[in-house]
């Protein structure tokens, strides 16, 4: 599904069966539910509703459940890699995106069941199979976390 921007370029909307065309993770590793305003070698927003029910917070941590920061990176991963084959597009078939490298991560905010954590990112440079993609991680408007993230293209 695609829109128009205010500055004409295409804008892009993934709902959670395109996600599942676009990347090949699945329960329980899935994190990402929803992106948005998509736009071509350029930028994008996943949506993730956490919820109680992940498994991970069975221990993470009892009594004050907190979404475990690597998962964050990894939505935002997993965010970054809806962007490269969205930007591919028919040349994202028989493509992988692996993750290469996070750097100047940081966690601002606990993430808690019950919050729609937005993931910001935006290409940062791409050369080759090298994609570099700055992240940041925001719920109700206050930024939780951040990190520049690194994926490379790869045929399965």
């Amino acid at each position: 599904m695609t829109e128009q921007s205010a500055g004409g370029e295409e804008v892009g909307i993934a709902d959670i069966q395109r996600v599942l065309e676009m990347i090949p993770h699945r329960y329980p590793l899935l994190l990402v539910d929803k992106v948005r305003d998509m736009v071509k070698n350029e930028s994008a927003t996943g949506i993730k509703n956490v919820t109680f029910n992940e498994p991970h917070f069975q221990g993470h941590f009892p009594g004050h459940p907190v979404m475990p920061g690597v998962l964050i990176v990894e939505a935002m991963a997993q965010t970054a890699a809806v962007i490269a084959m969205h930007s591919l597009s028919d040349d994202a078939a028989g493509k992988l995106v692996y993750f290469m490298s996070i750097d100047n991560c940081r966690f601002r905010k606990p993430v808690v069941p019950g919050d729609v954590l937005e993931l910001r990112m935006t290409l940062d440079r791409r050369r080759g199979a090298v994609w570099r993609f700055n992240g940041v991680g925001m719920v109700d408007g206050e930024k939780c976390a951040e990190a520049l993230i690194a994926a490379m293209i790869m045929d399965v």
